[in-house]
């Protein structure tokens, strides 16, 4: 994996109110600094409604996500802030929406206040985009060839076969 860095800046996300860009690409894997309900000229979408909140984040964070080569189906985590730990239900279901089968790890943080007074959620994501085919059919490539492993009374057998059932020779180490 190439460990260089790309600032990626996203058509249609409010300008950063701070020192930060939208996305960070390292790689393969993917930084989208936290989402707020704000549309393009930075105005809060949803002022008092969670789940129109809610949407606009998972807009942003769709944006951000495209803008990277990337899609929902690619999160591994998100860590999501609420103002209010009772509309984690209402959030769930918005979210359920965007990530369909797909759950990636999650970490809920309520906390006092966010960067407005008038926004209720926030939230930050890392994904992983996919491999490139021909590194991930050379990969497969190389599973099948089934190293061979040592196992405890120093006979060798095949990784997969009797080292993973747990025997040697007939007997259970």
């Amino acid at each position: 994996m190439s460990a260089h860095r790309e600032e990626i800046w996203v058509p249609g996300m409010p300008e950063p109110i701070s020192h930060f860009v939208h996305v960070v690409r390292a790689g393969r894997l993917v930084f989208v600094s936290g989402c707020v309900a704000r549309d393009a000229e930075g105005r809060t979408v949803g002022s008092g409604d969670i789940v129109a909140q809610a949407r606009q984040v998972h807009e942003n964070l769709k944006a951000c996500l495209t803008a990277a080569g990337a899609t929902f189906a690619d999160v591994c985590k998100v860590t999501v802030f609420l103002t209010r730990i009772g509309d984690r239900e209402a959030v769930n279901t918005v979210r359920q929406e965007y990530f369909g089968a797909s759950r990636p790890a999650s970490t809920l943080i309520e906390i006092s206040r966010l960067v407005s007074d008038d926004l209720m959620i926030e939230i930050e994501a890392t994904a992983v985009l996919p491999e490139p085919r021909s590194a991930g059919a050379a990969r497969r490539a190389t599973a099948k060839a089934r190293p061979v492993a040592k196992t405890r009374g120093g006979v060798k057998a095949r990784a997969g076969t009797a080292a993973r059932r747990g025997t040697v020779r007939g007997r259970r180490r």
